[in-house]
Parts: structure tokens; sequence; C-alpha cells
């Protein structure tokens, strides 16, 4: 598991930045995912099991958060940008 730098980011008084779902118990149990745009949320160890759509500034994408995800942020497991191939042309 890697790092993330955008942990660093934030001074260790502030604490880690948490955005709260109020119904986050109520969705883990029945298994509706959140909708949020709050990428820069830190995942907590409450928050497992949890659904998340993660907005990735065009649609919405499914997060389910585990053990391994807790300290990191939403928006590193929502990809804003697609895999970019070479093709070959049609008259090639």
């Amino acid at each position: 598991m890697h790092s993330s730098a955008v942990a660093l980011a934030r001074s260790a008084w502030k604490g880690p930045y948490f955005v709260h779902f109020p119904n986050l118990q109520q969705c883990i149990k029945n298994g509706t995912p959140i909708q949020t745009k709050a990428r820069a949320c830190t995942i907590m160890p409450h928050m497992i099991g949890a659904r998340f759509m993660v907005h990735n500034g065009k649609s919405f994408q499914a997060v389910k958060v585990t053990e391994e995800m807790v300290g990191r942020k939403l928006g590193e497991f929502s990809h804003t940008r697609k895999r970019f191939s070479y093709r070959l042309t049609k008259n090639r």
C-alpha cells in the first residue's frame, strides 16, 4: 500500500478532514449508496462497509469502503481521467 501525499498537506493539530454523513449507519445496514462530491473527505474506521457514489467531475462512480482504505481520501478511488491508448487508424 502506498502512502498519499495529500495526507501530509494538512496540519496535525487540525486533524483529518471529515464530512459528517447523517444516515451513514442506516446506509451500511441497508447497503444503499451515499452520493457525495466530497472527494477530500478522509475515510474513517466507522465508514467500513459503506457504499459511496463519488463524483469524478462528470458522473458518480461506485466506491465500497474496506479496511485497507482507512486514512485515505474518497477521491483516490474515483478516477477523473480516462486511460489513453494509441489506436491504429483504418487507413494503415
